[in-house]
């Protein structure tokens, strides 16, 4: 993978630029391309943002939302946007797989690749990037690719309400170890142009449904256990218990979070039954790495606080198994 100051020629004249993210997209993955389009549209380019999937409700206020394709719903215009492109630019993502159906044409697409991401083991199939793991989100990249570019008095409210929301809900809204005095410095520089960010953590925190409030009720009394000898906890969701809520794309969004407030629990995991696998969500606090437990166990990987992982066994075994885990590794 070539360094990311080397995509700086190829954007000195007018490009076709297919930008997508991962699949499940949350606030950094939305803010980051939604961001770049922004930014890149202002440089004269033709941008289009394709997410693999559906959004959650609460990021469809984000500005340049409206102009976004999904590759699920609109898969024939999605591809056609692709075939025509100059480049490609994943973010938030290093691995196709990541983006689920659109795998396959993206690993056959011939154009140069570019990645910004900010997680672990980048696969080698990008053209140029950059992946750094120890930056906060992959909007605090491309706010600082944005600066590399000498274009920071480019940055309009547009663009800093796309950053602030991945720089926010990455960050835990700045609670995260994650969180920088860079970040910090990132957001003050946002706020200087103008930003509002109360309107911004309102549209993502402070717009649920009664339903929502109601299944998260139900979650934290029915589907919570807390394993106290292993300082852990864990969350199991059944499709069954997904639809008596009717559960929407988002709606589990942050529940992994919530064991962590629990005095003395270090460890949490939340695990979701989906209709062809089994998805895990891992958050920790302190020492225990879950990137590394997601990758030996689950198919998965991350950070070293937070992760993710996948399991194509039941939904009652993966919970078996993942206790058996748990009584060897003992999280501290």
């Amino acid at each position: 993978m070539l360094p990311i100051s080397d995509v700086i020629p190829l954007l000195q004249s007018p490009k076709k630029i297919f930008i997508t993210t991962h699949h499940k997209p949350d606030g950094d993955a939305i803010g980051s391309m939604l961001a770049l389009c922004h930014y890149l549209n202002k440089k004269g380019h033709k941008t289009t943002a394709v997410s693999p999937g559906d959004l959650p409700d609460f990021l469809e206020w984000m500005p340049g939302v409206e102009k976004m394709l999904n590759y699920e719903a609109q898969p024939k215009e999605s591809l056609e946007v692709l075939k025509n492109a100059d480049i490609i630019i994943g973010v938030d993502f290093n691995d196709f797989n990541r983006t689920k159906h659109l795998e396959q044409p993206l690993g056959a697409a011939t154009q140069p690749k570019i990645l910004i991401d900010h997680h672990l083991f980048p696969k080698d199939v990008w053209t140029y990037g950059i992946c750094i793991p120890d930056k906060s989100s992959t909007c605090e990249m491309v706010y600082d690719f944005i600066n590399l570019c000498g274009d920071h008095a480019l940055i309009d409210l547009d663009m800093a309400a796309c950053l602030y929301t991945g720089l926010m809900t990455d960050t835990g809204s700045f609670k995260f170890p994650i969180t920088t005095a860079a970040v910090h410095f990132m957001a003050a520089n946002l706020k200087q142009l103008g930003l509002d960010h109360t309107t911004i953590h309102e549209a993502v925190y402070d717009s649920w449904s009664e339903g929502r409030m109601k299944f998260l009720g139900y979650v934290l009394i029915e589907r919570m256990e807390v394993i106290r000898k292993y300082n852990s906890a864990v969350i199991a969701l059944s499709r069954k218990d997904m639809n008596l809520f009717n559960v929407q794309n988002g709606d589990t969004e942050g529940l992994v979070n919530y064991p962590l407030s629990i005095a003395g629990i270090k460890f949490s995991t939340l695990i979701t039954e989906r209709s062809d696998e089994v998805k895990m969500s891992f958050r920790s606090k302190g020492t225990f790495d879950v990137s590394n437990f997601a990758r030996l166990y689950f198919d998965g990987g991350g950070h070293f606080n937070a992760s993710g992982g996948r399991t194509k066994t039941s939904f009652a075994e993966t919970i078996v198994y993942f206790k058996k885990i748990l009584s060897d590794i003992h999280p501290k």
